[in-house]
């Protein structure tokens, strides 16, 4: 029961918010490097790919972004769109995990249940 549907689904979502978390920060941690094109993860087609058990190797799911304004050194992260990026998903991660709490707390009620009959 523990590697339920459902669990595997909410353990790939949550490893896919964590990438995405990663990729984010990256971007930040590069604002002042010449030439850094700015990266992120199409969480929508992550997880259709999880859906359909396609390899998470974070090279297919990670891609450069199009159409950013480019400042006169190539680079084009901005502070602002990642910022936003950055909460959006801190509340995809929020909402997986209170899933999978969910999940957990239905298999603990399911155990404690068949204690007591």
């Amino acid at each position: 029961m523990l590697n339920s549907i459902s669990t595997q689904m909410l353990t790939r979502y949550l490893d896919v918010a964590a990438l995405r978390q990663k990729v984010l920060t990256g971007n930040i941690a590069n604002v002042d490097t010449p030439g850094y094109r700015t990266r992120d993860v199409d969480f929508g087609d992550a997880m259709k790919r999880a859906e359909a058990n396609v390899g998470s190797d974070e090279p297919g799911l990670v891609k450069e972004v199009r159409g950013l304004m480019e400042r006169p050194d190539g680079n084009n992260v901005s502070l602002d769109r990642e910022g936003l990026a950055l909460a959006e998903n801190q509340l995809k991660f929020r909402l997986g995990v209170q899933l999978l709490r969910s999940e957990f707390r239905r298999l603990s009620t399911a155990i404690n249940e068949g204690k007591q009959g």
